[in-house]
């Protein structure tokens, strides 16, 4: 006979962090930062096929790495102009690729990344995306921020929390994880384990765009921040 589980104990939660959230939402409230207006979610065609759409997220998304959003929105809408598809990105060289694509940061990679990946989904995949975390990493140049974007944008499934730089900065600023992260994947298991689900989706744009607007990676704003005095790192 096993032996009775322990009954949870009371889970551990950062100690402001529904007021906090709650001031960040404020601060939010007029989506006027980058991500907003040029993000994974702007980029795609919505009158094009659920699959083409799918597509069209993922390749946003792989083009988005170390590339402000501004110039991976620009990328988007030059490829889009030339109908945007699997089957168009695989008839393109490579050069006239990475002349539509450039400046995004790294396109030379992103030019390899995108082909390989392109012909794994015509091939294994009938030209879609896979539809799990597990198989989008899988893709050359597919990280894990971009698979549970992926999965939520494109399937509309909450897989698990986005965490990029800005979310990593500022969880961690906030001291939304128990003890420091030095990782984004650290940071995203750590904040899993106590967020609750329903805000996992949600997360991802509100800390993205407070971080490009206000909590900076260098000198944050934080005399306009409506967080200054309940925030661990607020420089007061």
């Amino acid at each position: 006979e096993p032996a009775p589980a322990e009954p949870p104990g009371p889970r551990w939660e950062p100690r402001d962090w529904r007021r906090q959230l709650e001031r960040i939402r404020e601060m939010r409230r007029h989506r006027d930062a980058p991500v907003d207006e040029l993000g994974a979610e702007t980029c795609y065609d919505r009158s094009a096929p659920p699959q083409v759409m799918r597509y069209q997220v993922l390749l946003s998304l792989m083009l988005s790495s170390q590339t402000k959003d501004q110039v991976t929105s620009a990328a988007m809408l030059r490829l889009r102009q030339r109908g945007l598809t699997v089957d168009s990105i695989l008839q393109m060289d490579d050069v006239t690729l990475g002349q539509i694509i450039y400046p995004v940061g790294f396109w030379r990679n992103k030019v390899k990344y995108i082909k390989q990946t392109t012909a794994i989904l015509k091939q294994k995949y009938r030209g879609d995306i896979p539809s799990t975390v597990e198989e989008l990493v899988k893709l050359p140049g597919v990280g894990p921020k971009m698979a549970h974007l992926a999965m939520s944008i494109a399937w509309n499934s909450v897989s698990g929390i986005a965490v990029d730089t800005h979310v990593h900065r500022i969880t961690n600023r906030l001291k939304w994880v128990k003890k420091e992260t030095r990782y984004p994947e650290e940071t995203r298991v750590a904040l899993e384990d106590w967020l609750p689900r329903d805000l996992w989706t949600e997360i991802n744009w509100l800390l993205v765009g407070f971080g490009q607007q206000t909590c900076l990676p260098v000198n944050p704003r934080c005399k306009e921040c409506l967080n200054q005095d309940i925030c661990p790192a607020a420089k007061r």
